[in-house]
């Protein structure tokens, strides 16, 4: 499946990745959203979880780099980057959100920064848009 955008941001920050997703599509768009892929749902946590408990569940998980689900999460969020020709960079975001970001801008997506950076970030010339918020992305679709 291709997609038009892929959304990445902090789990801990699910709700407004969810809300953000579910916006782009009543516009019409198709959009992944790593919180609600099924390797995700699986096993990070469902959809009603809180993100923070169900993070602290991940970020603990013993052997993690041996680990089956770890690999389906990887191996099915990096597919659907790759079939996506936008990717959107919620802030707040992690450690994993910015290796992603810099994924697609080495393949060539058009990358899309949404939320207040506090501070100058050089590598953030990555993004070819920038947005303070949703609401303000969101009026340009």
């Amino acid at each position: 499946m291709n997609y038009d955008y892929f959304v990445a941001g902090k789990y801990r920050n699910k709700k407004n990745i969810l809300d953000l997703a579910r916006r782009l599509r009543q516009k019409g768009k198709s959009v992944y959203c790593f919180i609600e892929s099924a390797a995700s749902l699986n096993y990070v946590g469902k959809i009603h979880d809180d993100g923070e408990n169900a993070m602290q569940r991940f970020e603990n998980v013993e052997n993690w780099w041996n680990d089956e689900g770890v690999k389906e999460v990887f191996i099915t969020d990096l597919e659907a980057e790759k079939a996506s020709k936008n990717f959107i960079l919620l802030l707040p975001a992690g450690k994993s959100v910015h290796i992603e970001a810099g994924i697609a801008y080495g393949l060539g997506k058009h990358c899309i920064l949404v939320g207040k950076q506090e501070t100058t970030e050089s590598l953030y010339l990555i993004f070819d848009e920038r947005y303070d918020t949703p609401d303000d992305f969101l009026a340009t679709i």
